[in-house]
């Protein structure tokens, strides 16, 4: 039996990750803004499942969660920062303080529980650290760029983590989720006030997604016995796609990238001085 400390649980990816660890008799900290979100699985599971109101902006709030969970389990063996945000707008219509909130959020958040649990992890010998990125944390798309900009980082500060807490046993991994039908672009969202000067990109957008096979958007009832198999692995993955869409995407994108580095080598080696 595992002990899981979620955040995000309230609704989305987080509900499913909380009640696949639940439903095979794990334990979880489940954290959410709202705790009345957590009621049905608190009525369903009762006390393996500890609900906690959490903001993770809070550092101070996330501290104390994290002991609180660490008090009733006596310890914590899967971590999943999966709280977070989308941030629609282009780069010129999205304010500074949109961004901010966005990196607060999905980077930072992150950021705080991870510190959070680390020395129990590192006590303990042993723990996992599921960083929920997304596709877009290593592709990147229009009217994106802000939140782009949070999962990347969330991506830079993860690989360099991975490789500082390995010799403690634990263990670090990034999930990159292509498109759900979640409610992440819906009600979940934080939408920029539109520039007309970029309607015929978001026209083009909109087109290219409503032309989408359906079976590029996937279920979210798939993600948590995924993620289940991806936490009981005696060696888990450092990324992991989640979903079609990314698994045809991702080869090409790099593919691209290999190319366009092959074709400026002579300018890059020229660059190096000497």
């Amino acid at each position: 039996m595992k002990s899981w400390f979620v955040t995000g649980a309230g609704r989305g990816f987080g509900r499913e990750f909380v009640s696949a660890a639940l439903e095979r008799g794990d334990r979880v900290a489940a954290t959410a803004r709202a705790s009345h979100s957590l009621q049905a699985l608190v009525d369903s599971f009762g006390d393996r499942i500890l609900p906690l109101e959490l903001d993770v902006r809070d550092r101070q709030a996330v501290f104390a969660a994290v002991g609180t969970a660490v008090e009733r389990f006596g310890g914590l063996d899967v971590i999943v920062n999966n709280a977070g945000y989308g941030l629609f707008g282009t780069v010129e219509e999205i304010t500074e303080e949109q961004l901010r909130d966005q990196l607060e959020v999905n980077l930072f958040g992150a950021f705080h529980v991870t510190q959070a649990v680390l020395p129990q992890l590192r006590k303990q010998g042993g723990g996992h650290i599921v960083q929920i990125s997304t596709v877009g944390g290593i592709a990147s798309f229009p009217n994106l760029g802000g939140y782009h900009a949070s999962k990347w980082a969330l991506e830079g500060l993860s690989e360099a983590l991975a490789q500082e807490v390995a010799s403690f046993g634990i263990k670090v991994t990034l999930v990159e989720p292509g498109p759900y039908a979640t409610d992440w672009a819906g009600s979940s969202a934080v939408h920029a006030d539109r520039d007309p000067n970029y309607e015929f990109l978001r026209s083009a957008t909109e087109k290219r997604q409503s032309a989408t096979p359906s079976g590029f958007i996937g279920n979210p009832k798939g993600v948590g016995p995924a993620l289940l198999e991806v936490v009981d692995a005696p060696e888990p993955p450092l990324r992991v796609l989640f979903g079609s869409m990314p698994t045809q995407l991702v080869p090409d994108l790099y593919e691209q990238r290999l190319r366009s580095w092959k074709e400026w080598e002579a300018v890059s080696m020229r660059a190096n001085g000497h």
